[in-house]
Formats: structure tokens, sequence, C-alpha cells
């Protein structure tokens, strides 16, 4: 095998040392993790220097609600991947055939309501969370452009889902990277030389995902030395699909509770006026390639299991568990020390306005040492994943934000208001998120070495 196909072949992570497959499994996953990021980044870079801070906090505030309604399609890619590595771990063919065919159909489902959907209830939505009228219209046309092309979306995320379930996460980082150029560009031709704004850089990123999603497809169609791609499997088969729904719904609710809390804690965050909004958009973007390893390894670590669980090689799951972990907390520390070293120059390419870095700084120290109980949250929350287990990082999930996060971040507010801070203290909304971090780690850990995850595999023979 040439170097080449060597590169883009599917990882067997059933065999070799474990942390080895890991590391090289997860490095171009992480690279291609930052190109992702890099949409929403050099998105605010762009409206931050070229449009203004009150198109930055315009493009933050549309954040938690497009994060909301795309959580179809992160359950569709979180219940595709696992579905994909077990049955690519246990080599069954005709299943796994049936499953990447439902995963299209699903995202075509899930494309379209998306569509309908969030251009109906975007600017009510925005206004029910008190987003000031000077941004409105921005985030507005900034999250329509956005649900209307909304399939590149979508396909893009779940058909690199099933990549990863196959162990490749290779083409994946070479089609976001190809994407994340173009993305760039696009930027700049529509808000500098067309001055298009806001509207200019949500249509740049929806063309770039769209070619990502094509050139994930076109990889797809290739790989047919593993499974077959034609009409009869790419069609509604009642048991493929509703395996996808029920292993992806608890990972979808997930990310929807993650979302409305987001939306909750933004109506506090705008209560405090455009300047902190706009700090928020910062620290959100910096936090999002500092959460990136552990992101990586999460994702990582349900391949992982997921192949192995399908191999029915469960003693291997537990060595590859702890190793992967590991190398989490290690990477973890490093960027924490990274941010506290730094960060006030990352702070510095979002805007030219002292006070604004400033006040991004001071609440990303707050964050900052968050990053190492979050390494153990996502790796072992990747393994009961990949296990077949989705509903206990969703259970803890609940708990983190509906018990801790949100309660906590109103409950500070009020009880630090004072003549000076009518609304509060704004770091309290950085602290509460710090808190539900810490004991969502050590509730999963103390789940995970219960052990009921190794019993939810869903290939049986």
């Amino acid at each position: 095998m040439s170097l080449l196909k060597k590169l883009f072949a599917p990882v067997n992570m059933t065999v070799g040392e474990p942390w080895k497959k890991i590391v090289l499994f997860t490095i171009p996953m992480l690279l291609g993790n930052i190109a992702q990021q890099l949409y929403n980044t050099v998105d605010s870079v762009v409206v931050g220097n070229y449009v203004g801070d009150n198109a930055l906090a315009a493009v933050g505030s549309a954040g938690p609600i497009l994060n909301l309604l795309i959580v179809l399609f992160v359950g569709i890619s979180i219940g595709a991947s696992i579905m994909v590595s077990q049955y690519f771990g246990a080599k069954d063919r005709e299943a796994l055939s049936h499953t990447i065919g439902n995963c299209i159909v699903l995202t075509i489902l899930a494309s379209l309501f998306v569509m309908i959907a969030g251009t109906i209830v975007a600017r009510p939505m925005l206004i029910l969370l008190k987003t000031p009228d000077s941004i409105l219209d921005w985030c507005t046309s900034y999250l329509h452009i956005l649900f209307i092309g909304g399939a590149g979306l979508a396909f893009y995320n779940i058909l690199s889902g099933v990549l990863r379930g196959l162990g490749d996460s290779v083409s994946a980082l070479i089609y976001l990277v190809v994407a994340s150029v173009l993305n760039i560009i696009l930027d700049l031709v529509f808000v500098i030389n067309f001055g298009m704004g806001v509207s200019g850089v949500a249509l740049a990123t929806s063309i770039a995902q769209t070619v990502s999603a094509l050139l994930c497809m076109r990889k797809l169609y290739t790989m047919k030395d593993l499974f077959d791609l034609k009409l009869h499997y790419i069609k509604w088969n009642k048991k493929y699909a509703m395996d996808i729904i029920c292993l992806g719904v608890p990972s979808g609710i997930t990310q929807a509770i993650m979302s409305m809390s987001m939306i909750v804690v933004q109506s506090l965050t705008n209560s405090f006026g455009e300047m902190f909004i706009a700090a928020n958009v910062i620290v959100t973007r910096v936090d999002g390639f500092a959460m990136m390893p552990n992101f990586s390894f999460g994702t990582a670590m349900t391949t992982y299991a997921g192949q192995n669980v399908g191999a029915g090689a469960y003693d291997r799951v537990k060595k590859g568990a702890k190793q992967g972990t590991l190398l989490a907390l290690g990477v973890s520390v490093i960027i924490t020390g990274s941010i506290l070293l730094v960060g006030k120059p990352l702070m510095g390419i979002f805007t030219n306005t002292p006070e604004l870095v400033d006040l991004s700084m001071q609440m990303m120290r707050i964050l900052a040492v968050g990053y190492i109980a979050m390494a153990v949250l996502q790796s072992l929350s990747g393994v009961m994943r990949g296990a077949g287990d989705t509903m206990t990082p969703m259970w803890v999930s609940i708990f983190q934000t509906l018990i801790l996060r949100v309660p906590l971040a109103y409950g500070m507010c009020f009880l630090t208001r004072t003549a000076e801070f009518p609304n509060g203290r704004k770091e309290c909304i950085f602290i509460s998120l710090l808190v539900s971090w810490i004991i969502g780690a050590v509730i999963t850990s103390v789940l995970y070495a219960r052990g009921k995850w190794a019993k939810k595999g869903v290939y049986h023979e």
C-alpha cells in the first residue's frame, strides 16, 4: 500500500498499542476540529475588525440559537459514528451498508426541518432573549442565511461522523482545511470588497460547509471495499434508522440542553450590555480552540471503544480508556498554562478596543483550570458513548446544566447585586460554568468506574 493510500485508509483500532492508535486518530481530528472552529473565529475576526464591536456581538448572540437548532445533526452524527464503528469492528458489511445509507436519509430529513424551522423561529427567539435593538437585524440575517444553507453543515457533520466510525480522521481534516481556506477568502471578499457585513460572513460559511460536505460524500463513494453505497441501501429502513436515532437522541438532547442553557444564560449576558456581549464572544471563540483537544480525544475514544466493543475486546477498551484519558489530561495542562501566559494577545486578535481585551482576559482566567476537568469528562463520556451507553452522559449533562450551571449563574448574579453592579457581578456567569465542569467530571468518573456502560453494545451475533 502506498504512503498516500495508507494515510487515507480506515484505521482498525482493535489491534496494536491502544495509545498509539488513539494518538494517530486524534491528531488529524484535532487539526480538523481546529479548522472547523476557524469558521466562527474568522467570522468574528473579520466583523470585529472591519465592521465593528456591535457586529461582533451580533455574531456571538446568534450562536446559541444556531447551536440549538442543529442538535439534530449532532445526534445523528454521534449515533452514526457509534453504529458504524461497532459494525466495522464486527466486520458486518451488510449492516454497515444499511447504517450508512440510513444516515444519508436521516440527514436529508433533518436538513429540511432545520431549514424551515430555523428561518421561522430565528427572530422571535432573538426578541425573546432581549437581544439589543442595535444588533437585532444583523443577528436575524446571519441566522437566516446559515439555516437556509444548513444542508452543507448537516451533511458534513454526519458524513464525517461516518468516516470517523470507520477510523478515517484524515479525510475529514483535508476537507475541512480546504473549506476553511475557502471560508477565509470568501469572508474577506464579501465583507471588505462587497460590504456585505454580517450577512457576508454567514454566506461565506454556508458555501464553505457545502464544499466540505460534497468532498465527504465523494470519499464515501470510493470506499467500496468496506461497504456498498447503492440505492438499495439509501432508503428508510426502520431497524437501522431507529438504532441511529435511539443512540443519537440522548447525545442530541445533551447538545440541546447545553444550547438551551447557553440561551438562558445569554439572556443574562445581554443584560450587561454590548461590551460584555462582545467579550463573551471573544472568550467563546478562544474557549472553542482550548476545548478542541478534549472534544477530539472524546470523539477518538468513541470510535476506539465502538470498534473494540464490536470485536468483543472489553479489556482492550478499558486499557485504552485509561491511556486516552491520561493523554487528554497532559494536553489540557499545557493548554491551560498557555492561555494564562499568552491569552491577552489572543484576545487582541478580535478587537482593537483595550477595555474589551482586558475584560475578555479577566473572564478567560476564570475558565482556564476547567479545561483539565473537561479532559476527564470528555474522554470517559466518549468511551461510554462508543460502547452504546449514550444515556449516562446525557443525564450528567442535564445535571451539569439544569441543576448546576443555570441556577448558579442567576443565583450568584442576584446575590452580588449592588448599587455599583445593579445586575450583579459579570464574573458569576463564568464561575458557574467552571463549577459545573468540575462537578461533571467527578460524576462521570464515578459512573465510568461502575462499569454499566459495558453492557450497552448495539451489535449482537
